[in-house]
């Protein structure tokens, strides 16, 4: 639930339902100047640092730079700057396992310690590849260990040393049980890569990818190399850029070592519509649905599903991943039915790179699309760092209700964890309250302001603001696992609840959330589902008798009655969003 928590974090996609603002342009303008247009505002409004690629049906219409490479020399960003690529390195790791598959030196069913002799056999009998790649192994992150960033992260590994870290853990969940976002499982898969090929990952990525592809401006990254066109990361504190801190590349190894251009990932993503790496089957396993995530379904090393079209009620069909890694945060989004691409690498921490792709995919649409506004709560955050907590909160309060300025839930969340990350804890806690009071009805508010007071020892208030995380999302099992570590007994914290069948069928049909863009809820047995327009389905569970919650992200829903008991509405609340859609 929580927002940039983790350094080698993936990106959610699209949400149940992505509502977007009125702020458009006109369709006079070409598609390059068009995209000018979009990514100078970014860059002017500090939210974009680094350099684009855009593919229109296979031909490369747009690659540019912004923004500086190195603040220290002002050296530009361009096509061919080379970043780390954080998480978007997954999919090359997927690639190199699908390619053993192929070969027959790989069981996607078997075990790890079929590979792996001396992986704890506690876990390593029970988890699959498939479930290693697909997240659903249910094994610990160990980015999200407590002492990740400030040790962990800075100091040198073999990939054994790695897996002992994690490999005797209690996992999460029972393996295959649901998708749990896993650094930790893509770090076993290089390990058994290493094992299997008797070479270092390194060695299989260069030999069985980047060699074939002629990706020559690709790698996997070592601090100690001196390496052309590479650019620097920076994080934004308060209004200005430090560096940002170190870490040692052999700790993201197999789930985020990588580096690359967008030039070379073009290149990339072409070669994935051909069998110059692996045969049709095996790639289009890669792009299987096999478990619903961010939103969208998480295939191996790739997310699957729908993205927005611009500010329309459109939506294109996608395989993307995304990445972040101190300094960097990277998206590459495939439309693979028209062979579109759009590659977004940054390297100054924390840019809207989602926003981005939506507005860039409206505009190769021919479609509407939003221009960015200021985050208020990046103005915020400077004011708190460049003066003091107080100084940030008069700001806010003078601004909330400016149309100016972008105010968003996950905006706030997000300076929230910065703060908290950075020991910042009473400012983090005034930004959670802050975040609680504008959205009242979002369980994601509450969770994140009793994790900032948990820090802080407030331990009762913490388990009052998780009870009511709960509350409003009975889904939130990070609340109820944060309540089992503060002490409460959790057995019957969420209540079975049933409603009767009959009552289940009055809520099945059609609610029209916007023009076009409609919710349909359908019922099997006596389970209901909801599926917005062009995106997934996905089962929705009673609190009450009206109020239903989703598991998958955090959404909850309200069938609304008029004074006959007929159903004529429901309400979708949603990123802090309460969004009304009348039953047609």
């Amino acid at each position: 639930m929580k927002s940039n928590k983790n350094s080698l974090s993936r990106t959610a996609f699209v949400a149940v339902i992505a509502f977007v603002a009125t702020l458009t342009v006109s369709f006079a303008q070409t598609k390059t100047t068009q995209l000018d247009e979009l990514l100078n505002k970014y860059t002017e409004y500090g939210q974009f640092n680094g350099s684009v690629l855009v593919a229109d049906h296979g031909k490369v219409i747009y690659k540019k730079g912004f923004g500086l490479a190195n603040r220290e020399w002002d050296i530009p960003n361009a096509p061919d700057t080379k970043h780390r690529l954080g998480s978007i390195t997954k999919q090359f790791t997927a690639m190199l396992i699908m390619q053993l598959v192929a070969e027959g030196k790989l069981d996607l069913q078997a075990t790890i310690s079929k590979y792996l002799p001396d992986y704890s056999k506690v876990n390593g009998e029970k988890i699959t590849i498939h479930q290693l790649l697909n997240h659903t192994s249910g094994t610990p992150n160990y980015t999200s260990f407590p002492n990740f960033f400030k040790e962990l992260s800075r100091n040198p590994y073999t990939p054994t040393e790695m897996v002992r870290m994690y490999a005797d853990s209690i996992l999460d969940f029972t393996p295959g049980e649901r998708f749990s976002y896993s650094n930790s499982g893509y770090i076993t898969l290089g390990a058994i890569i290493e094992k299997v090929t008797g070479k270092t990952y390194e060695e299989v990525l260069q030999e069985k990818i980047f060699t074939p592809l002629k990706m020559n401006n690709s790698g996997y990254d070592h601090h100690n190399t001196i390496l052309k066109k590479r650019a620097a990361g920076y994080e934004m504190k308060g209004s200005k850029p430090e560096n940002a801190p170190y870490i040692d590349m052999s700790t993201p190894y197999a789930a985020g070592s990588m580096y690359s251009t967008v030039e070379d990932l073009f290149i990339w993503d072409q070669a994935l519509y051909t069998e110059k790496l692996l045969p049709k089957k095996y790639r289009d396993m890669m792009y299987e649905k096999y478990v619903p995530a961010f939103g969208q379904y998480y295939g191996y090393g790739w997310s699957v599903g729908y993205f927005p079209v611009g500010s329309t009620k459109d939506s294109t069909e996608i395989i993307g991943h995304g990445g972040g890694i101190n300094g960097f945060n990277t998206l590459i989004t495939r439309m693979p039915k028209e062979k579109s691409t759009i590659i977004l690498l940054n390297n100054t921490g924390r840019a809207p790179l989602e926003d981005i792709t939506i507005a860039i995919n409206g505009i190769l649409h021919g479609a509407t699309y939003d221009l960015p506004k200021q985050s208020l709560a990046n103005l915020v955050y400077k004011e708190i760092i460049d003066k003091d907590l107080k100084a940030g909160l008069a700001f806010y309060e003078k601004n909330k209700g400016s149309k100016e300025y972008s105010k968003s839930e996950s905006e706030m969340n997000t300076m929230g964890y910065t703060l908290l990350q950075a020991g910042k804890k009473k400012e983090a806690e005034a930004i959670f309250k802050l975040n609680m009071e504008a959205f009242p009805k979002s369980a994601n508010v509450y969770d994140s302001y009793a994790e900032a007071l948990m820090e802080q020892g407030k331990n009762e208030l913490a388990i009052a603001n998780y009870k009511k995380s709960i509350e409003l999302n009975p889904g939130n099992q990070n609340g109820i696992d944060m309540l089992k570590k503060l002490g409460v007994e959790t057995e019957g914290i969420v209540k079975d609840v049933t409603v009767p069948d009959a009552v289940l069928e009055t809520y099945v049909g059609n609610y029209e959330l916007k023009p076009g863009f409609v919710l349909t809820v359908t019922k099997e047995g006596n389970q209901l589902k909801a599926q917005a327009t062009g995106q997934p389905d996905f089962e929705i569970f009673p609190k009450t008798e009206t109020e239903f919650y989703v598991k998958v992200v955090a959404a909850q829903i309200t069938f609304n009655k008029n004074s006959a008991g007929v159903v004529e509405s429901l309400t979708l609340f949603q990123g802090g969003q309460e969004i009304v859609g009348k039953k047609i």
